[in-house]
């Protein structure tokens, strides 16, 4: 019994997809504007998205000049939100914005083409290009409307972006180090500190801008090997003198404990005639 219901069920749902199916591709070839509007807007309103958006994608240039058109402008930007094209939907919220800059939407509209921006931005082990455009976009929707009830929402997307971008500057760093591009991890470790003077990973940093620094100086020439140990040990006590109970410190101190010997080693004289500088 139970199994001849649930055919019976199917069978009528088969027969209302079809006739769906058909009043949608009726309404397609329709010329008729004013219908494909109202359809657009019943279809929104079932979040069929995906017939929404082709329906409104067809009438917007034929609504210009019409009071629907801000509407269709809007709930069509969302149709590709809602399916997650969302650089589409992030430039279809931003036209929106500035062709009805004093819409009752535009706030909304504002906030989600950086809403979209969000969700476009990749992860952190990618290029961070549009993460960047996303954080300037959160940043100009908060300058404008400091007081937006999306105010706490846009803040913690920000924050999260931030975030993302501070784990590639570090992850960045230590890939230097890991390629034996010893100079240039110093360097990406000393402005990644620099830069986020917060960050949980700076003890970290710190530790391995101490080891980068003295891989490079064992790997120099001699004439650079004294002034490139000496940093090592000037990294070494700027480490210490912050991270005194740090669980790289036995490690770092035995940097420290070559460093110090090496130049005990480099007081001596040597033959470093016609040595190629490194």
């Amino acid at each position: 019994m139970n199994s001849l219901l649930k055919s019976i069920l199917l069978f009528f749902a088969g027969i209302m997809l079809l006739s769906a199916c058909g009043d949608y591709n009726k309404i397609l070839k329709s010329n008729n504007v004013d219908q494909k509007y109202e359809a657009a807007l019943k279809y929104f309103e079932k979040k069929d998205y995906y017939r929404a958006g082709v329906l409104l994608e067809e009438v917007r240039p034929l609504l210009a000049g019409r009071v629907e058109a801000e509407k269709a402008a809007f709930l069509y930007a969302y149709t590709q939100y809602y399916e997650r094209l969302y650089a589409t939907s992030s430039e279809l919220f931003r036209n929106f914005f500035d062709t009805y800059g004093r819409s009752p939407f535009a706030e909304e509209g504002l906030f989600m083409h950086a809403k979209s921006l969000y969700y476009d931005s990749p992860d952190f082990n990618l290029d961070q290009t549009s993460t960047q455009t996303a954080i300037v976009a959160i940043q100009d929707f908060l300058n404008r409307y400091p007081e937006s009830k999306y105010e706490e929402e846009a803040t913690k997307m920000y924050d999260e972006l931030a975030a993302k971008l501070e784990r590639k500057a570090f992850e960045n760093a230590k890939l230097y180090s890991q390629m034996r591009y010893y100079q240039a991890a110093v360097t990406a470790f000393s402005t990644f500190q620099r830069e986020y003077p917060s960050s949980t990973f700076n003890e970290e940093a710190a530790y391995l801008k101490i080891v980068a620094q003295f891989n490079l100086a064992e790997e120099s020439v001699p004439e650079k090997q004294r002034e490139r140990y000496f940093d090592t040990v000037g990294f070494y006590q700027a480490f210490v003198d912050k991270y005194p109970n740090s669980k790289y410190l036995r490690s770092a101190e035995g940097l420290f404990d070559k460093s110090t010997k090496q130049l005990e080693r480099l007081k001596a004289p040597t033959n470093t005639a016609n040595v190629e500088q490194k």
